[in-house]
């Protein structure tokens, strides 16, 4: 037999969670039949071992499903249904018990100390809610080999706390982990029921889900070392109240009262008819990258110093971690978006909640493998840091060593080359990020991850350099970290979820403002499509379709310098398309037109200007590309692979180009705003988006170093 998994991260009652109490199963458990148990639901299972699973047992017999239903779990799990229980053992749970009694919850390790019964309610849902998935009447449970191989990636599905587990291998399949410590039974896994899949953990799985303000506010208070620099700087700067925020519970109040339609029934001419979910939550969440209390010191800086703020700015001061360009105070108001300190601190935490396996996206670079992940072209993902507008690179090939912020290596991406690295300039190798949960924490907040950097980072004067000597190709979906937080944006489908989650639906602002910095007109019906593990020539094979009589606004990245920029905009064409005006500029109510209206229909060969498949010869090849982009076109990037294999490139899709929409003057230090609006009488047509590009001048226009075609 095998041994059933653990419970998963829930956040009921922020007081009561911290457990850190694993133990193995002492019981001899019989494994004669230990893959299948085609005979026993999960509960019958659980009582023919109760001997191992009594605790358990007893726990989901008295929790009930929700608060409005009398149903309990145990009920539940005695139902058809494709569900993965992660079963703490009898040992588990009680030391559970005494880590509670340790924390001074109870007088004594048994249940019957509990003198409050809503905190007992709650710890045993910690209990029982974190340690099932429920993957639905489609779906498929999860084995062992379906979890994630990244080290602290999550499970696609969430559980009944509405939370995701995070996975950790540790070097070997015996050493599997639920949310870094919580260990996987090695024999008793993967129990294949009638209803689902056990796995025994011998640990409960009960994070402290608290929020990031409430973690780094304990690493002060009991000034623990690792990430005290940082805790202390984030404090000195006002922003504990900001890292506090989960959710909005404003829409939650309009969807749960059925104020905002949970669906979307569409029908247009390229998807005909289909239902588009409207996101149950709107969450929020922060990545925070910190340098080490160990380099801190080695830089003079004492954690505990009680002049830790001031003596923190003078080095910013001393090694120039600022660009000459930016304005800003030195006094003790670091609570100031105009103080040093608040931009340099600032620029270490993105509003966006990003994962081991979500610092970057692999899924449609060329050369990747998707079955056994491996590495190929290099993938990049750039977001916007809080506080002052700036952009961040992260960065991951098969030569970076995991993944960097702002790295800008040498890379052979002539038209022949395979555009791998070939080399990196020990200034611009940039800040590798410490994914090892020694090293990171990734579970205990509920809504931030925190990682650990190799060296400083700021927004500095050679980084704003780098950025603005390369072409910058940013996905749609990174403009809304909302998408992230909320688990739109690459979501895991299963079969379980792929029909009624593979569409997104966001209502009009007039509705709900659901994403900041995006504008929509009532009629305009906005649809994310998420291509999961499917094939498309678009930049992480997802993509934006907005149809009705549509008018749509988005905020867009900042730049890095003043300079001459061009906008690029991708499309992939098709007779379903529309056509739209263009309007671009940094007043969202006075928005300049931008060109002639923009064709979505038609491929650039049907334009008839000029554009022709690649030949042998790269001179003509080249010569060709110029003709394109004189006449405002660019074929697709070659790094992005095309509807097919891994080896196939939107550059040879006649369907996929960019158009350059301007060139014009931008400022870092202006925010700039595109709009589109349907020139068609039809409601049927889609306004298409993927990518966009800043290229500077100096990268389209370098006589010594020609832009590449990848």
């Amino acid at each position: 037999m095998k041994e059933v998994q653990d419970s998963k991260p829930f956040a009921l009652l922020v007081a009561v969670l911290a457990f850190f109490c694993m133990s193995s199963c002492k019981e001899d458990v019989d494994d004669t039949a230990r893959y299948v148990f085609s005979e026993h639901t999960i509960v019958s299972y659980l009582e023919k071992y109760s001997d191992v699973y009594g605790e358990y047992l007893n726990l989901i017999n008295r929790v009930q499903v929700s608060t409005i239903s009398k149903t309990t779990v145990g009920q539940l799990l005695t139902a058809r249904g494709h569900y993965t229980v992660f079963a703490p053992t009898n040992e588990a749970v009680q030391d559970y018990l005494v880590h509670l009694v340790d924390t001074g919850l109870i007088a004594r390790p048994s249940w019957d100390a509990f003198t409050d019964s809503l905190k007992l309610d709650s710890i045993r849902k910690v209990i029982v809610y974190n340690s099932i998935i429920d993957c639905g009447d489609l779906g498929e449970p999860y084995f062992t080999y379906d979890l994630p191989s990244v080290e602290g990636a999550e499970i696609g599905t969430t559980n009944m706390n509405d939370h995701k587990l995070s996975v950790y291998w540790k070097g070997s399949e015996d050493s599997l982990c639920i949310n870094s410590d919580c260990h996987v039974s090695v024999k008793n896994r993967d129990i294949t029921l009638l209803n689902g899949v056990l796995h025994q953990v011998e640990k409960v799985i009960a994070p402290q889900d608290i929020t990031a303000r409430n973690y780094l506010q304990g690493v002060i208070d009991e000034q623990r070392q690792g990430f005290l620099v940082m805790a202390r700087a984030i404090q000195a700067c006002g922003l504990m109240d900001t890292l506090n925020a989960i959710r909005d519970e404003v829409y939650e109040t309009l969807y749960q009262t059925g104020r905002i339609d949970p669906y979307l029934d569409c029908n247009t001419a390229g998807m005909g008819n289909y239902i588009a979910y409207t996101p149950q939550h709107r969450k929020y969440g922060f990545t925070i990258f910190a340098e080490s209390d160990d380099f801190w010191r080695s830089q003079g800086i004492d954690p505990l110093d009680p002049e830790l703020p001031k003596k923190l700015m003078q080095w910013i001061l001393d090694n120039r971690q600022y660009a000459a360009d930016d304005s800003f105070t030195t006094d003790e108001d670091y609570a100031s978006e105009d103080n040093l300190l608040y931009q340099w601190t600032t620029y270490h935490i993105l509003p966006v909640r990003l994962t081991a396996d979500r610092l970057v996206i692999h899924q449609n670079e060329i050369g990747y493998n998707m079955s056994v992940k491996k590495l190929a072209n290099p993938v990049i993902d750039y977001q916007v840091t809080m506080g002052k507008r700036r952009l961040m690179k992260l960065y991951e090939s098969k030569y970076s060593d995991g993944v960097r912020l702002n790295r800008f290596p040498k890379v052979d991406n002539r038209r022949t080359g395979t555009n791998d690295e070939i080399g990196c300039d020990p200034d611009k190798v940039g800040n590798l990020v410490n994914r090892d949960p020694a090293n990171a924490v990734l579970n205990d907040m509920i809504n931030c991850c925190l990682y650990t950097i190799d060296s400083p980072l700021s927004y500095n004067d050679e980084v704003r350099d780098n950025f603005h000597r390369e072409r910058i190709r940013f996905d749609a979906m990174m403009m809304w970290p909302e998408t992230t937080n909320s688990d739109i944006r690459k979501k895991e489908l299963t079969h379980s979820n792929v029909n009624n989650e593979q569409f997104a639906y966001i209502p009009p602002r007039s509705v709900y403002p659901y994403l900041d910095g995006l504008w929509l007109s009532d009629d305009c019906h906005f649809r994310y499509t998420n291509f999961w593990g499917a094939s498309a020539p678009n930049l992480f094979v997802d993509e934006i379709l907005c149809t009705g009589r549509f008018e749509i606004m988005f905020r867009l990245p900042p730049v890095p310098r003043r300079g001459i920029y061009e906008l690029r905009y991708v499309c992939l064409s098709q007779a379903s398309r529309s056509i739209a005006q263009i309007y671009f500029g940094d007043d969202p109510d006075r928005l300049p037109v931008a060109g002639i209206p923009f064709d979505f229909r038609a491929d650039v060969t049907a334009r008839h200007i000029g554009a022709e498949p690649d030949t042998d010869d790269e001179d003509y090849n080249t010569e060709m590309d110029k003709q394109l982009r004189n006449k405002g076109y660019m074929k697709g990037a070659k790094s992005v692979c095309g509807s097919g294999n891994v080896s196939s490139s939107s550059r040879y899709d006649n369907r996929c180009y960019r158009r350059i929409m301007l060139t014009q003057y931008m400022d870092p230090d202006k925010t700039y705003y595109l709009k589109a609006k349907t020139v068609l009488e039809t409601d049927q047509k889609e306004f298409f988006l993927d990518y966009l590009e800043f290229c500077p001048k100096e990268v389209y226009d370098n006589p010594e170093s020609p832009e590449d075609i990848w």
